[in-house]
Order: structure tokens, then sequence, then C-alpha cells
């Protein structure tokens, strides 16, 4: 069903005139430092929730609106603070969960930053600032669009909404499964609007149907028993650095493909993109050229790839004549759809306990696996989406496959399988999540917050 037409354009007209004040309550939550590292400041965490709820009270439109906590499993500790808030649905109307994230990746060297990485900067077009798009722009998404549907729909919201903003997803999600189970009751929905991804471009929306999945781990190698002098005994002794550098090589071919036997591959077919693209968007150096062969798309979305993310080495500052007697490193290994974690993760310890040189002792440790996710298209949910979409940016969607993960969506599936699940975000190819100059395009984030608006607006005019 397709709510009235009036409707649509005063709820359009009320979440773009929010955006000014959106904008800066955005500002306002980067800047806070709420990162879920225990090495920061964990009271920033518990600021950045509060300052969360209290945007969601705001809004007028909850009758519970609380920060909680919920168990790791297997310890004795608690999860990171999450804000929670509902209201019921009434007169048949379907309930949509509402996720993002208020925690954010730590800033690294703030010398790589053009401008403070906790002080919101606006430069041509684009919010600089860690967590500016992942994921405090898509809190604010939420938020903006609620206001909108106050604004226009007010009490007379049949809707019902549940909103789940988590505060350790940079950290590995560690206790989400058991907020779920703990708060089944309320975040039990029919459909579910995760705002944790990107988009075509900075003017065209992107519908995230695939994610690969992840299995990341340490893995130490020793040679020696203790170090040595590496002029005394160097040609003859191999140190660990010698035989992790060789081990590692042994994980992709001459093209940079991966080569590890039972790493599968998703056949399917993807858009036009071509190398000029990846190119401006990547920051790929002159002269270097991209990895992998087939289609490039096909590389990111549907082929797994692994990447080595740090190295205990000694530091060039430090280096003396000594052959090492043990090294470790962190791989980070991406699984196309259709493949679990878990039976890749064994093919790639398989793949590397076959291939270590000279016999070096392999160990392996902090094992971390998420499965990928296919979006079930066929929904109407999935329609919906892609109408306001289409109305609020003013052009069609994308369907769209993201190299990374969100391991998180699998405890979803498991703890809902029947709500339909819409992944989304706010961020465009340059926003630099992660990195350095992270910044949200302006412009995307009001068509994002106009989209929003629109979708719960048509869900609003549904009955389940």
């Amino acid at each position: 069903m397709t709510p009235d037409l009036s409707l649509q354009n005063a709820v359009r007209d009320a979440a773009a005139a929010g955006i000014p004040s959106a904008l800066a309550d955005l500002g306002a939550l980067v800047r806070i430092p709420s990162i879920a590292w225990p090495a920061f400041d964990q009271s920033a965490l518990e600021k950045s929730a509060d300052a969360v709820a209290d945007l969601f009270r705001g809004t007028g439109m909850f009758d519970r609106v609380e920060v909680k906590r919920a168990a790791i499993p297997g310890t004795d500790e608690l999860g990171q603070p999450a804000v929670l808030a509902s209201r019921p649905a009434r007169n048949g109307r379907p309930t949509v969960l509402l996720y993002a994230h208020h925690d954010v990746q730590p800033p690294g060297d703030d010398a790589l930053w053009d401008s403070p990485p906790f002080e919101p900067t606006v430069r041509d077009g684009r919010l600089y600032g860690r967590g500016a798009a992942d994921d405090k722009a898509g809190v604010m998404a939420h938020v903006a669009a609620i206001r909108a549907l106050a604004d226009v729909v007010g009490d007379d919201l049949d809707l019902g909404i549940a909103v789940f903003i988590e505060g350790e997803e940079e950290y590995g999600s560690r206790s989400f499964a058991q907020f779920l189970a703990d708060n089944a009751d309320v975040l039990r929905s029919d459909v579910i609007v995760v705002a944790d991804s990107g988009n075509w471009d900075d003017r065209t929306p992107g519908l995230t149907v695939s994610l690969r999945g992840n299995a990341r781990f340490t893995l130490t190698v020793r040679t020696l028993e203790h170090a040595s002098h590496s002029g005394m005994l160097g040609g003859a002794v191999p140190d660990a650095m010698l035989a992790t550098v060789k081990l590692l090589a042994t994980l992709w071919d001459d093209d940079g493909a991966v080569a590890v036997e039972g790493l599968h591959v998703r056949e399917a077919e993807t858009p036009a993109y071509d190398e000029s693209t990846l190119r401006a968007e990547s920051g790929l150096l002159e002269g270097v050229s991209p990895i992998g062969r087939d289609s490039i798309l096909s590389r990111i979305w549907n082929k797994p790839s692994v990447t080595i993310t740090g190295w205990d080495a000694t530091p060039v500052a430090s280096a003396s004549n000594t052959l090492a007697p043990a090294t470790s490193v962190v791989i980070s290994a991406r699984v196309a759809p259709g493949q679990s974690a878990e039976d890749a993760y064994a093919a790639i310890e398989a793949h590397l306990r076959a291939h270590a040189p000279f016999g070096a002792h392999l160990e392996f440790s902090d094992v971390d696996c998420g499965d990928a996710f296919l979006v079930d298209t066929s929904g109407w949910a999935v329609e919906d989406a892609r109408a306001s979409f289409a109305e609020g940016y003013g052009v069609e969607s994308v369907d769209v496959g993201i190299g990374g993960s969100i391991p998180f969506i699998a405890d979803l599936v498991r703890e809902f399988p029947a709500a339909q699940i819409l992944v989304t975000g706010v961020e465009d190819p340059h926003a630099r999540a992660h990195s350095p100059n992270e910044s949200l395009h302006l412009d995307t984030f009001r068509n994002a917050v106009v989209s929003e608006a629109l979708l719960l607006t048509r869900l609003n005019a549904r009955t389940v």
C-alpha cells in the first residue's frame, strides 16, 4: 500500500528541513571519542550512549528509551553501553527495528588528519571527523527520519519502532548476540534496517544485497629457542622473519589473487565498474596495478581476499643484527558469500600448516569468524526501500555487494528469522571509514534521511 501523496510530500519536506539540526547533533556526537577498545577512555562510551539516548527521547515518539548492557558470553564482563528504544505497533501495522552503532574506530596517527579527528569540520561539502560517516551518521539518519514523522504524523503514527544503537561494533560486537536474546521481545520486528553500509556513489543510493564474511586470526611463527647474532649464524639458521615472509607469500599467486585451496568463489553478475573508478576511490598510486582477475567488483564482492593487518616486528629505529626467534602477524580474510567463515578459516589454517617453510612451528590464536550474508530481495520491504530511495535521491537505487563484513547480521537472522533485513547506509565511496580524514558527504546524508523518512511512511501504510 502506498501512502497518500500529500503525506509523502509533507514528510519529505519535514525531513529536508530538519537537516541543519541533524548535522549539528551529529557534530556533537563526533566530538565524543567513543572508542570501545579498553586502552581508551571508556567514560566516553557512556557519554556517547547517554547523548544518543537523549536524542531519541527528544523525538517524543518512544514509550521507553534506556541505556543497557549485556553479558559477554564466556566471561564475567559486560559489553559496552547500547541504546534501546521502543514503541508498540497499533492497528495491524508492522514493527521496524532500526540499527546503527555509536562507537567508532581509533583515530590512528593524528598527524595524518587534515583537521583534528574529533573536531567536526566542514570542507567542500563534506563533514570530516572520526565517526562522521561510520556510524554516527547512521544514528542521526534514524533520529532525523523519526523527527520528520513526529512533525507530520505525531501521535497518529501506528508503525511500531524499535531502536538498537550498539556500542561495540568496531570492537567485535562481543555482547551483541546476548543483547538480542535479553531483549528479544522488544526488538522482535517485521523489518530490520541496518544503517551501516555504503552507496554506489555520492548521488546514487545503494541497497546492499551481499556481504562477504570474515575470518581473522593471529599467526605466530617460531624457528628458534632464542635470538642469535645474524652475522654469526645467518645463512645457516632460518630466522622467524624469513620463515614468515616465505610462508605468507604462498597465500597469493603472481597476480595477487588468493591461492588457498578450499576457499570458494560466488558466481554472480556485477555492474560495470572500471579501473579508473577503482583508482579514484582507493587512492591507488600511479604505476601500481590492481590485483586479482576477472571483473573488479567480482574480486571485491564475490571472491575471497587475504590481508595482513598487523605484524609484530622490530621497529626500524631499534633494528639490530639479530635473528628473530618468533614473530606474529594478524591475518584478516574476507569470505565469499555462500561459504561459512569457519570452513574458510579451516582452509587457510590447513594451507599455512602445509606450506610452513623449514619446518617452522606455527601457532594460531584469537580466531574470530563471521559469516557472509545474502539478502532475500523478494520481500515487500525491499520494494518499499527501492521506491523510497528513488524518491529520496531522485535516481533509482543500485543493488550492491560489499567487500566488508557485518558479522552480526547472522545473529539477527538467527534470533529473528521471519524479519526482512535491509542493509542501507550513508557512506559514499570517498568516506574513508576507518582511515584518516573520514568524512560524510552532506548531500548523501540529506538524501539518506529523506529516503528513510519516506520508507518509514511507507511501512506505516502497510498491514501485517
